[in-house]
């Protein structure tokens, strides 16, 4: 399967010498489901934030499609066009991307940019706020929406250029139960529609139904294994080291008990 984003020995340092994410190497196929995992602090948001060009590797490499995405690259206006169009990214918090008067010019938005005429950018944006379950908010301004709400709408404002690659940074944080099962059953059904789906969490159980392949990253910063979620998740001694679940103690009278414990909606005992 061909290649849409690969890291080359990437490694990123705030001011320089503070280590957010060092030495990643990981290649995602095209039409890929493809999740970053850790615990917080790790470095999988600042690495989501290097593939989506939004800021570069200290040292080291990042290509999409082939082409090195470096500075000197996102100068040039054809390649960034490119770039944007093909690649979205849906930040954590939704609020961040919501900018403009009212929900219908949030849909509108990225199409015009990039071209798109009215016409077709009102067609666009009704198609995708009909899929969302949010046509009764077009008018409404970001303020006045509930959390669940914003990350429609912040969704929706990205899958209206109609990317080929999706990045989502921990996309069922803060969310309500109804939204995180909307939220899963969207992922799935755009991966099903050949979108390449890539995610930071550290919520396991989006991670075990979207049956991604996964990486996993340490307290240090460093990719510690890759490999399927079934094998992933199936690795206690692994989740365990890099903190993504707890051994958690009871006690029944004089006898003591001991099972493993994640706070993030995945549970084995």
């Amino acid at each position: 399967m061909e290649s849409i984003i690969k890291a080359e020995d990437v490694s990123y340092r705030y001011y320089g010498r503070i280590p957010a994410i060092l030495d990643a190497t990981f290649e995602i196929r095209k039409g890929e489901r493809f999740a970053l995992i850790g615990a917080n602090g790790s470095g999988k948001s600042t690495l989501l934030q290097i593939m989506g060009g939004l800021i570069h590797p200290t040292s080291g490499k990042v290509f999409f499609s082939g082409e090195e995405l470096s500075e000197e690259a996102l100068r040039n206006k054809e390649f960034t066009k490119s770039f944007r169009r093909r690649l979205g990214y849906v930040f954590q918090d939704s609020e961040v991307q919501l900018f403009c008067p009212t929900v219908l010019d949030e849909m509108l938005y990225g199409p015009m940019q990039m071209g798109l005429s009215e016409t077709a950018a009102l067609e666009r944006a009704g198609e995708i706020m009909e899929m969302l379950n949010i046509e009764n908010l077009r008018d409404r301004p970001s303020y006045m929406l509930s959390g669940g709400e914003k990350k429609r709408v912040a969704i929706g404002s990205v899958l209206t250029v109609n990317p080929e690659v999706l990045l989502f940074d921990e996309p069922t944080n803060g969310l309500d139960p109804r939204t995180q099962c909307f939220l899963m059953e969207l992922l799935v059904a755009l991966s099903n529609a050949g979108k390449t789906i890539v995610i930071a969490t550290h919520d396991l159980s989006l991670v075990d139904e979207l049956h991604a392949r996964v990486a996993v990253l340490s307290e240090a910063h460093r990719i510690e294994k890759t490999g399927s979620a079934e094998d992933i998740l199936s690795d206690e001694e692994l989740l365990l080291k890099v903190n993504l679940i707890h051994e958690h103690i009871h006690f029944h009278g004089q006898t003591a008990h001991s099972h493993l414990h994640s706070h993030y909606f995945f549970h084995k005992h």
